[in-house]
């Protein structure tokens, strides 16, 4: 009978050839090395949301003069989602709010080089979580000025 460190690695090299055949290079990167995990302190908006499949994702933004200058996201869904994430905050640094809203599930898919069919739906987790980040984004701005109106009358 095999040991189990034998066993184990074995195993794992058969899951990596099946991922290999399914995932693109790009999307084992983002899933294995995403970028921007985590949450920000006290974030200009923000938002979780959990999709069709149980996933869900919350992502964070850091906004100035309506342009998102950092932004994080944490997911406890599989790599696809996690791919998604990363690759999602990438898109939007650096990018003003109006932008950011005209990105849509098949640019992320496109930066991953496609997913699977079964997985095209992380890709609309991630944009419509974007999406709620920033309604939270714009309704924290306009309770801020509704404030900041009352208080001068």
């Amino acid at each position: 009978m095999k040991d189990f460190d034998t066993l184990t690695r074995e195993l794992e090299e058969k899951i990596r050839q099946e991922e290999e055949q399914i995932y693109s290079k790009k999307a084992r990167e983002e899933a294995y090395n995403p970028k921007n995990v985590g949450e920000l302190d006290n974030p200009d908006g923000a938002a979780r949301i959990t999709g069709p499949c149980g996933d869900t994702m919350q992502i964070h933004l850091r906004v100035d003069d309506e342009k998102i200058t950092d932004s994080r996201f944490i997911t406890d869904g599989c790599g696809a989602s996690v791919a998604c994430g990363s690759v999602i905050t990438q898109l939007i640094k650096g990018k003003a709010i109006e932008e950011a809203l005209k990105i849509t599930p098949e640019d992320v898919l496109d930066v991953l080089d496609g997913l699977p069919d079964d997985n095209v739906h992380c890709a609309v987790l991630a944009v419509e979580t974007l999406r709620a980040a920033i309604n939270d984004y714009r309704t924290r701005q306009n309770g801020e000025r509704m404030k900041s109106v009352s208080k001068s009358f």
